[in-house]
């Protein structure tokens, strides 16, 4: 039975809402879409609630009124601002020397144990890049190999609870529940990126209206994400203040003539800010030198990310450069030229059925990649923001979260009340590994299980 699914895309500039249908084998089918100014939000982030809860309502209005379907429930796209990435490790010892994955979530949730995460921060995405089966490293997928000790190291993604609570609250506001919430760089490097670039290694810049994301792929997971306030508005106002002109004036000079190739000499009039009765001339080459200043400034700083995450050798697939500011002409030269030896790719996202014509372009690529976020895994294993294990080859509405708070409380508990109390969950625990297990064998087991993630 298919499942209809509802995407919204928060960013700087614009929010998309995407309606898809959802096949049992996992295909997707677009059936509506909605797009809208964004109001509210500034470098991605809520900076105010009603206005941005007015302009997602839109945007999900219209999808639906394309589609004609209502869905309540939505995956939504978060920025990269404030966010805070560490890499983190667990260990856990296999009792029955064959990996299952309740052993691979226990050592999951072992290295988000281990992570020193701040109170004031929430785990986006927990994705592992090593798994480590005895003294064997990089093993793809663990389950089902015979082992004694098995380790994982892991990139984890937060982002503050504030930031995460009011998005929340700006999606609620225009009648959507969230069921699930994805970094804007990860659903756009799912977007654009094939396997072979997954494999082999790829940085994939966003580069939006107010803001530029990178996330660096390699070992099919996100080893390292930046976030960069800097987006092609920028251009603008310095196209607005080198010509002094005004903003929407501005904007237009940037659509029509914005090019980073050999500049021409030819004059265009414009209008003075303050008095727009009265025009001036201004030559072409200024229009390109202030662009091109502003434009280089930004890859270089994005060249300085790629360094900074001592992960360029292991990019073998190159730069991928999407969103709406990478459509500037000439942008991929002035990109080779900057990031040196690294090849870069100007990239749209995947075509699907239904795909429609103003959903082709690279602005989009973040949205489309949150259907297909939530069509299929795009990792081996994830730990999400609902603290779910996502696996490539389980049903997701299997997955079953594991709130660490309980396990804490299991391992302090002393009193027979507080073991007494707890049993239940312990039974439960041991009874989705073995039918066969009575109450004695389980809470023996359970004992085993928490001395080994502890």
């Amino acid at each position: 039975m298919s499942r209809t699914v509802l995407a919204i895309d928060i960013g700087s500039t614009k929010i998309c809402a995407i309606i898809a249908e959802i096949a049992n084998d996992n295909s997707i089918s677009i059936t509506g879409a909605g797009t809208t100014r964004a109001q509210g939000l500034k470098k991605g982030s809520i900076t105010n609630i009603e206005l941005a809860s007015r302009s997602i309502k839109t945007a999900v209005e219209d999808a639906k009124r394309v589609a004609g379907t209502s869905v309540s429930r939505a995956i939504v796209s978060i920025s990269g601002a404030y966010t805070k990435s560490l890499n983190s490790n667990g260990i856990v010892n296999i009792q029955s020397k064959e990996i299952s994955f309740e052993e691979i979530k226990r050592v999951m949730h072992t290295s988000l144990y281990n992570a020193n995460i701040p109170n004031e921060y929430e785990v986006l995405h927990a994705l592992p890049f090593n798994f480590k089966v005895d003294d064997q490293d990089y093993i793809e997928d663990p389950l089902g190999m015979n082992a004694s000790r098995l380790e994982v190291e892991t990139h984890i993604i937060t982002t503050q609870k504030s930031n995460l609570n009011n998005l929340k609250k700006a999606v609620r506001g225009a009648g959507v529940e969230v069921e699930n919430i994805v970094l804007n760089s990860y659903a756009s490097a799912i977007a654009t990126l094939n396997d072979d670039e997954r494999e082999l290694g790829a940085a994939v810049i966003d580069m939006g209206g107010n803001t530029s994301n990178i996330a660096i792929y390699s070992g099919n997971s996100i080893r390292y994400n930046e976030y960069l306030g800097v987006g092609s508005n920028h251009v603008t106002s310095d196209l607005s203040m080198a010509l002094h002109t005004p903003l929407n004036v501005a904007d237009q000079v940037k659509l029509k003539y914005g090019s980073l190739l050999t500049p021409s000499n030819d004059l265009i009039e414009l209008p003075i800010i303050g008095d727009e009765e009265t025009t001036h001339e201004v030559s072409l080459e200024v229009v390109h030198n202030v662009i091109f200043a502003r434009v280089e400034e930004t890859l270089m700083i994005l060249a300085q990310f790629i360094e900074k995450s001592g992960l360029k050798d292991q990019i073998g697939a190159g730069v991928v450069l999407t969103g709406g500011f990478s459509r500037m002409e000439g942008i991929r030269d002035l990109a080779i030229a900057t990031f040196g030896s690294l090849p870069v790719r100007l990239a749209k996202p995947q075509e699907m059925n239904g795909l429609f014509d103003s959903l082709r372009g690279p602005e989009y690529a973040s949205a489309i990649g949150l259907i297909m976020y939530a069509a299929y895994p795009y990792t081996p294993y994830e730990i999400n923001v609902n603290k779910q294990v996502r696996h490539a080859n389980e049903q997701m509405n299997e997955n079953i979260s594991v709130d660490l708070s309980d396990t804490t409380e299991n391992l302090t508990a002393s009193t027979p009340a507080a073991k007494e109390e707890k049993e239940p969950k312990m039974i439960n625990l041991e009874e989705a590994k073995s039918k066969k297990s009575d109450e004695a064998g389980s809470l023996s087991k359970f004992w085993n299980w928490a001395t080994q993630l502890f």
